[in-house]
């Protein structure tokens, strides 16, 4: 579990706020449980490495606030309308019991394994995070599928990830679909039909020889039905 550094503030204007973010530090605040809401500011270098990560919103976090440690999620990043810079973070307590929304990433193991896809089958991943309600403290780090023995044809449904009984997704009512092992589509040039074929070896081939008889006419030679010039005319 990572672990982030936090510090208490006592911000109460914006221009506080904003010599806070100018040194370096984005404000937060954590809420929820029966504890009262704590205003912390954390280090926007840290910050931004962890939202390299498309899973922050879904990883649970230790934050350590001066020595005193609990288990946070982040649930709402605010950015800044140019820069894109992070200015505001929320984290929700981790406390047994609180019932929770949250997407989690679905993974996929044993590529390698998988006869499908070694006959050059494609996986078309339908989602690849599913929304959950659960307590927090029973959030799944991800919802694994194992592709070994998995041929072309076969289908991966909610119905086929093994979740906790408190566990269960926001979509009710339909066994969703997750991901397909398909088969391969390439392309191929279509092939002429027979009478195209034929077609093109009565006509010829650019530049053959023409028959005998079809022979054009030398210039100066007079063509079947042409007048001679006046002048020859007797």
């Amino acid at each position: 579990m990572n672990t982030l550094e936090a510090n208490i503030r006592d911000t109460k204007t914006k221009g506080e706020l904003n010599s806070l973010r100018d040194n370096g530090e984005v404000p937060a605040i954590i809420y929820g449980g029966e504890a009262q809401n704590e205003k912390v500011s954390i280090s926007k270098k840290l910050l931004k490495s962890m939202l390299e990560d498309s899973n922050f919103l879904s990883t649970i976090l230790t934050l350590n606030v001066n020595g005193k440690t609990q288990n946070v999620l982040p649930r709402e990043v605010k950015y800044h309308i140019i820069s894109d810079e992070p200015i505001h973070v929320d984290f929700l307590r981790v406390v047994p019991g609180l019932k929770i929304r949250i997407e989690v990433p679905v993974k996929f193991i044993n590529h390698e394994k998988s006869p499908g896809l070694k006959k050059g089958g494609v996986l078309n991943i339908v989602r690849r995070k599913v929304e959950l309600k659960c307590p927090s403290e029973k959030i799944p780090d991800n919802l694994l599928i194992d592709l070994d023995g998995v041929d072309i044809g076969v289908s991966f449904k909610i119905s086929s990830i093994n979740l906790d009984p408190e566990v269960v997704p926001t979509i009710q009512g339909r066994d969703f679909v997750i991901a397909t092992l398909a088969a391969p589509t390439v392309m191929k040039e279509p092939e002429k039909p027979a009478e195209a074929e034929a077609a093109e070896g009565e006509a010829g081939t650019e530049g053959a020889a023409p028959a005998e008889g079809d022979k054009p006419a030398a210039e100066g030679d007079k063509k079947e039905g042409e007048d001679k010039p006046a002048e020859e005319k007797k």
